[in-house]
């Protein structure tokens, strides 16, 4: 069963793109939250704060809806690496990760704020429920030059990204060999939102890794072990 009113809590084009694949009537709305990391916070419990603070935000507007929020990282000898300030740090970024492994992570929320509604026939109980998923990939990064980094960098395209990469970016091209989901590092774990919904009652008429490997043309090896989980 599909809710009348899904919110993706997103102004992300790549978001929108990864979530519209799975063929629900949806509307995206921008959720104004601190992205920072608190003290003492690992990036695994950041990613699931800030997915969770985010779909609270939404829906402050939107009190009768179903939302979904994410937040991606990338975490590299135990620190952050979000979205970079401006050029220069989005050079430095793809220095520090040049021909290295990383970690990107993915918090996923599913949230529905008012528990006094009753939920439509044929749901679980959601009202004032959360759920929230992890998802953790490994990218190797492939060795490219200072040169190529800088040009990268001018394009603008690393500013609103974390760790300052698209994984999908042709021209550049900056990953190896990527391990776990791919949809994670584009920052949107399908089949971990899949699992989620499902959890909510939510029943999809996709198939979910079908469509994912379909748009970002990478094999998928984890879908199976993520969706039995």
């Amino acid at each position: 069963m599909i809710p009348e009113r899904l919110i993706l809590a997103s102004a992300s084009p790549r978001r929108r793109e990864l979530f519209s694949l799975l063929e629900v009537p949806f509307m995206a709305a921008a959720a104004d939250v601190d992205e920072g990391i608190e003290k003492g916070e690992s990036p695994h419990e950041m990613v699931c704060r800030l997915s969770l603070a985010k779909a609270r935000a939404v829906a402050l507007s939107y009190p009768e809806g179903l939302i979904v929020a994410a937040d991606t990282t990338v975490a590299l000898d135990g620190d952050v690496l979000g979205k970079p300030a401006d050029e220069a740090e989005a050079v430095a970024m793809l220095r520090r990760l040049r021909g290295r492994e990383h970690t990107v992570l993915s918090g996923v929320t599913v949230y529905h704020p008012a528990p006094h509604l009753s939920p439509p026939q044929g749901w679980g109980g959601w009202g004032g429920q959360a759920i929230t998923e992890l998802a953790e990939s490994t990218v190797l990064m492939r060795a490219y030059s200072d040169e190529e980094a800088a040009r990268y960098a001018a394009s603008g395209d690393p500013l609103d990204k974390a760790g300052a990469y698209a994984i999908q970016h042709h021209d550049f091209s900056p990953v190896e060999r990527i391990g776990g989901c791919y949809a994670n590092v584009m920052g949107l774990p399908l089949c971990h939102l899949a699992r989620a919904l499902a959890q909510f009652g939510v029943t999809l008429t996709v198939d979910v890794p079908q469509v994912c490997q379909g748009f970002t043309g990478h094999r998928c090896l984890v879908a199976g072990e993520i969706l039995r989980r």
